[in-house]
């Protein structure tokens, strides 16, 4: 049997409200009382650094409040309304600025990586910055090379910024030393770091600020961003030098570079007022049916992301016809809005909530946010449908064999597709996670990287080497199986075969 209990509203008319709606909200306000106290016995443990751990539990009570009071997927599905139709420009349709123009808009603009990533997904330790990818230059080398390329050529002054979180900061700051002697300035600031929590207690994992326990800590996604860039005073100091914009993405984006024209639409607008937040999208293939997407919410242009998204439709929200678009996270935001919405507190970013498994056997959850998702909090935020050029992420190894290949050509730290290509689209390349997954491993299986011009597709799984001046044309699927082991001849032209079995090649 039901319990209800009776209250009145503010009419005077009573409603019913059952005994377990009031069940769960207490619950909740018992949780968000014990989190507070934990953190308060923590905060006592500190010896060091105690004010930036009291600001960062300040930051985390607000987000696990924000997380108890969240209920399910957050849009609803009905509400969706058809994307306006100036809401994403074309980027073809952006004109090109005067030369004489350039240097004056690039020294208003402040660059800012994420990089708070280690490279632990492909088996290397540290940032993933400095992970070689291209000619023994590493996605950080690469950067510098761009910005120090435009300050030079332009004779401009573009800084760039740094996003550290804690796993990167002490590793960043030692390889930041070589870059003194380059035409360009480089600052860092560090994200939040906010404890784990387990899974079933919701209380955090460490017991003390002394530990040096890795595993209870974590940065909580690059919706950080702009808490911790406002409290950095970096926002303030690029302001008070003239600077408007700022143009934010991922170290691990090597097409995620400095565009002219983009910032031409921003600071000399068509249409003015200039827009506060402009994301570029890019257009959806398989290979992006999760990626997070643009529609028009309760009158507002927002991001939508795959976790938001109710179960029965989750199979529309990854359909290429209905859905075109996704977020490359390349974003473009104005510096005083950033400012002016940290001042005021307005900025409302979803709960992401990502569950671990950790090596120690617990379940533990860390709440993130997505830095996209502030788009709605902007005045006049828009999206830009870019080439597919600009969304070149390097998250795996098969990434990784793509950008190294022949596909790309470089000019002063920017990867350039190839014009021998025929068609501007790169292979579909899947690699097996069990020999390939690792850098190292990856590395020892090519003498060189194959020749890729011609390639559609490529299927790698099991024991598989590549000798040196390997061809690879139309589809390819090369298949060991276990036990088996593969060994592809030095200068072999491998077009629309399928190879299986046991092939070895012998020195005698």
């Amino acid at each position: 049997m039901s319990v209800h209990l009776e209250v009145k509203n503010k009419f005077g008319h009573q409603k019913k409200i059952s005994d377990t709606t009031e069940f769960k909200e207490l619950t909740k306000k018992d949780a968000e009382i014990q989190l507070c106290h934990e953190l308060e016995k923590l905060l006592i443990t500190a010896t060091t650094d105690k004010e930036k751990y009291e600001v960062d539990f300040n930051g985390f009570q607000k987000l696990f409040r924000q997380f108890l009071q969240g209920t399910g997927p957050s849009v609803q599905w009905e509400k969706i309304e058809p994307l306006p139709v100036d809401a994403v420009k074309n980027y073809a349709s952006l004109p090109e600025p005067p030369v004489s123009s350039i240097k004056c808009m690039l020294n208003k603009l402040v660059v800012i990586k994420l990089n708070g990533g280690l490279g632990t997904s492909m088996g290397c330790t540290g940032p993933k910055s400095v992970i070689p990818v291209r000619n023994d230059l590493t996605f950080l080398d690469l950067t510098v090379q761009q910005i120090e390329h435009l300050n030079t050529h332009y004779d401009a002054d573009v800084p760039l910024v740094l996003m550290n979180s804690f796993n990167t900061e002490e590793d960043t700051q030692k390889v930041l030393r070589k870059y003194r002697g380059f035409r360009i300035k480089i600052y860092t600031f560090t994200q939040s770091k906010y404890p784990r929590v387990n899974k079933e207690s919701f209380m955090p994992i460490v017991s003390s600020l002394d530990e040096d326990d890795a595993e209870g800590w974590y940065p909580p996604g690059h919706g950080d961003f702009y808490e911790s860039f406002y409290k950095s005073n970096l926002c303030e100091a690029f302001l008070s030098e003239g600077r408007e914009y700022c143009f934010i993405s991922n170290i691990d984006n090597l097409g995620a570079t400095v565009d002219i024209n983009i910032l031409n639409s921003l600071l000399n607008p068509t249409k003015p007022p200039s827009p506060e937040f402009v994301m570029e999208v890019t257009d959806k293939t398989n290979a992006d049916v999760k990626g997070g997407t643009l529609i028009q919410y309760e009158g507002k242009l927002c991001l939508m992301e795959i976790a938001q998204v109710p179960k029965e439709h989750v199979d529309e929200f990854k359909s290429v016809k209905k859905f075109k678009i996704f977020n490359t996270n390349n974003l473009w935001i104005k510096l005083g809005a950033i400012a002016r919405l940290v001042k005021e507190d307005s900025l409302n970013m979803e709960v992401i909530v990502n569950p671990k498994h950790l090596d120690s056997g617990i379940n533990v959850i860390q709440l993130e946010r997505a830095a996209g998702a502030a788009m709605k909090d902007f005045c006049g935020a828009l999206g830009i449908n870019v080439p597919r050029s600009r969304f070149l992420p390097v998250k795996k190894t098969s990434d990784l064999l793509l950008v190294k290949s022949n596909l790309y050509a470089m000019q002063n730290g920017t990867l350039v597709m190839s014009n021998l290509r025929a068609f501007p689209t790169v292979p579909l390349v899947k690699l097996g996670d069990n020999h390939f997954a690792k850098i190292q491993e990856f590395l020892r299986r090519f003498a060189s990287i194959p020749d890729m011009l011609e390639l559609d597709h490529l299927t790698v799984s099991g024991d598989v080497t590549f000798g040196r001046g390997v061809s690879l044309k139309g589809t390819v699927i090369i298949i060991a199986n276990h036990g088996d082991r593969i060994d592809i001849p030095p200068g072999s032209v491998l077009e629309n075969k399928i190879v299986s079995g046991n092939l070895r090649i012998l020195d005698h």
